[in-house]
This record gives C-alpha cells, sequence and structure tokens, in this order.
C-alpha cells in the first residue's frame, strides 16, 4: 500500500470543498493508494511529470514515487481550473 501525502494547497481544497464531494474523492484517494496502476479514469500527463484521477468533474493531480510507495497529491480542482 502507498502512502499518500498532499500538498498545502490540495489539503485546503479538499477541507473547503462540500462535504458528500470531500468524502467520494477522499474514497477515491484511499484506493487509489492500493493499487495506483489498476485505477479506472486514471491518465499519465503529457506536459507535466505525473498523473490526473477524474472523479466526476474533479480532477486529482498526483505524482507517483515508486521506490519509497508514496502518492503526492498535488492539486484538487475543477475540469475547468485545473489545466490553466
Amino acid at each position: 500500500m502507498y502512502k499518500i501525502t498532499f500538498s498545502k494547497v490540495a489539503d485546503k481544497t479538499l477541507r473547503k470543498m462540500p462535504g458528500n464531494f470531500a468524502i467520494i474523492i477522499t474514497k477515491k484517494i484511499k484506493q487509489l493508494a492500493v493499487n495506483p496502476k489498476k485505477m479506472h479514469n486514471v491518465k499519465k500527463l503529457t506536459d507535466h511529470p505525473g498523473y490526473r484521477l477524474r472523479i466526476g468533474d474533479w480532477r486529482v493531480l498526483y505524482t507517483l514515487n515508486e521506490t519509497e510507495m508514496i502518492i503526492h497529491i498535488v492539486s484538487i480542482k475543477t475540469r475547468g481550473e485545473v489545466y490553466k
């Protein structure tokens, strides 16, 4: 199982979003920690290092360090905001 770390921005976003969205996103992040390579709705980013997890209209951008087994959540934003 991978360890999950959050950037300050991602942590702040998760704490401020409505409760029902926060619960769904937290569950998906926990599923990601179990096996990040078997998750659906994950794509490798082309212009940046890292990956994108799609959860409805929300996007979770993260980096994966396989040697240390760490997933670092960089950003959690809506589809319209995340790629700017």
